[in-house]
């Protein structure tokens, strides 16, 4: 097994932590490797940011989502680090990395989120960016910022409700519902997209998220 070594370790690190890190990387198999990345991450050490969003690129899923977990775990600490490292190569990673970000759902991510669901070439790219958008901690956004984002949410996550993948229209389609629970102002345009979607889509699963997403707004109100 061979995988790219972790940034190098760096004298401030506390011992157990060093030693945490570099049993990921003279991990020897695949689950070996989970493991160690399961204990960096619970040791929930802003330092571990670095490593484990190395092991985002290893070919590895198991690994991926315990760094995942590990990276949500920090919460807000994990965002600027995230959003600074960033795969702008490794589609793969990129999409782990905006899984975490869309679990955190601070709005400091919305600029990435955003261009990653319009642009970003990659269905698992498209499909946790708009995850993301609809998870979004709004009250963490300077109110006046508000309206225009939320506005800007609501085109992209239009568009993705009739990506050519299945995947991305059926995690639109979960945005939206969530977009619509934390900006109520957005309901009406909200149930108009999803009841074209509940009867339009061509795929059974997604109009039935979609129908599902109708009833769940209608029974909150």
């Amino acid at each position: 097994m061979s995988i790219a070594p972790s940034p190098e370790l760096s004298s401030d690190l506390s011992p157990d932590l060093s030693q945490l890190i570099r049993a990921v990387d003279e991990a020897d198999s695949v689950a070996k490797m989970v493991g160690a990345v399961r204990s960096l991450a619970a040791a929930q050490d802003p330092a571990a940011i670095p490593t484990l969003m190395a092991v985002l690129g290893y070919n590895n899923p198991g690994a991926a989502v315990a760094a995942v977990e590990g990276l949500v775990a920090l919460g807000e600490t994990a965002v600027e680090p995230i959003l600074a490292q960033v795969d702008g190569y490794n589609y793969t990673a990129r999409a782990w990395a905006l899984r975490a970000l869309a679990q955190i759902a601070d709005p400091r991510a919305l600029e990435l989120l955003l261009a990653a669901a319009e642009t970003d070439f990659a269905p698992s790219v498209r499909r946790a960016a708009a995850q993301g958008l609809g998870a979004l901690r709004w009250a963490r956004m300077a109110a006046e910022q508000v309206p225009m984002a939320r506005d800007r949410v609501l085109a992209v996550l239009t568009v993705n409700a009739t990506d050519l993948e299945w995947v991305v229209r059926y995690a639109a389609i979960a945005g939206l519902e969530g977009l619509a629970q934390s900006q109520p102002t957005l309901g009406d345009r909200v149930l108009g997209l999803l009841r074209d979607r509940a009867t339009a889509d061509t795929d059974l699963v997604v109009r039935l998220r979609a129908q599902w997403a109708i009833e769940q707004l209608a029974a909150k109100g």
